[in-house]
């Protein structure tokens, strides 16, 4: 959580201005919104405004959802055009079905892979975010998720559970080859599944095997039910990596984890 000197500090940079608004800019680009009216946008981890005075530049309607009281507070200091909620998008998003035209979210999603408490377990929360976005947006429309994972594993892991959901799509990855312009933005259709957007600076034909990469990943994770066989030792390592990163205690891996006993007569 950020302190209210932190969140002011953090709004007037004009680094991270300038950086919250390309990726605002591109967010709502790979929305691929009509031209033709105005449409009400979800925010997820919208800070102190700053992607939503993109959203408000551009003649759209947004709520802002964020669990930072001092960031929000900031927002409406700021007296940004856009509803502010208070919340966890971990517990879900508290809207009818069918409300939102679209949803961007910038720097935020990869948070939910953080156990902060003890009750926390990141597939479930991302799970449950991911299943009450689907319900909360209009069918046929799009959330565009910009985020920075940890690893690729954390990656499969957001993937899967927004697949899981009911979300067609996938991740689209600008300047894949630059270690400082290098981003992830999950694009994700809802009820359609529709064409995948190419990342920025994708021309070559390396990069977009690196693209093709994600791709085989989400489908192994999605559609291979129990590939990993079952009890098998790569399924061992896999779950017993995975309550590592929840916090868990975990025996020490060996030579003879996940090796088969003989039976006893």
């Amino acid at each position: 959580f950020y302190d209210e000197a932190e969140a002011r500090k953090y709004t007037q940079n004009s680094r991270v201005v300038e950086i919250q608004s390309q990726m605002s800019e591109r967010a709502v680009e790979l929305l691929g919104l009509p031209e033709d009216r105005p449409c009400l946008l979800l925010d997820v981890g919208c800070g102190s405004g700053l992607s939503g005075d993109y959203i408000s530049e551009e003649g759209h309607y947004w709520i802002g959802m964020d669990i930072s009281p001092a960031m929000l507070d900031v927002a409406v200091e700021r007296e940004v055009e856009g509803d502010l909620l208070l919340a966890d998008v971990g517990h879900g998003i508290p809207f009818r079905p069918g409300t939102f035209d679209g949803c961007i979210s910038i720097s935020a999603v990869q948070w939910l892979c953080n156990a902060d408490k003890k009750s926390h377990s990141p597939p479930k929360r991302l799970y449950r975010f991911f299943s009450t976005l689907y319900t909360a947006l209009a069918r046929g429309s799009r959330a565009v998720l910009q985020l920075y994972p940890e690893n690729s594993e954390q990656l499969e892991l957001i993937t899967a559970q927004a697949m899981r959901a009911g979300f067609t799509g996938g991740m689209v990855v600008d300047y894949p080859n630059s270690a400082k312009a290098k981003k992830f933005f999950l694009c994700l259709f809802v009820g359609t599944s529709g064409i995948l957007p190419k990342g920025l600076g994708t021309e070559c034909a390396s990069e977009e095997q690196h693209q093709a990469k994600f791709t085989n990943e989400r489908t192994r994770f999605r559609n291979v039910k129990g590939k990993s066989v079952k009890k098998s030792r790569d399924w061992i390592l896999e779950k017993k990596e995975r309550r590592r990163r929840q916090g868990k205690e975990v025996r020490a891996d060996t030579k003879y984890t996940g090796r088969k006993r003989r039976p006893h007569f």
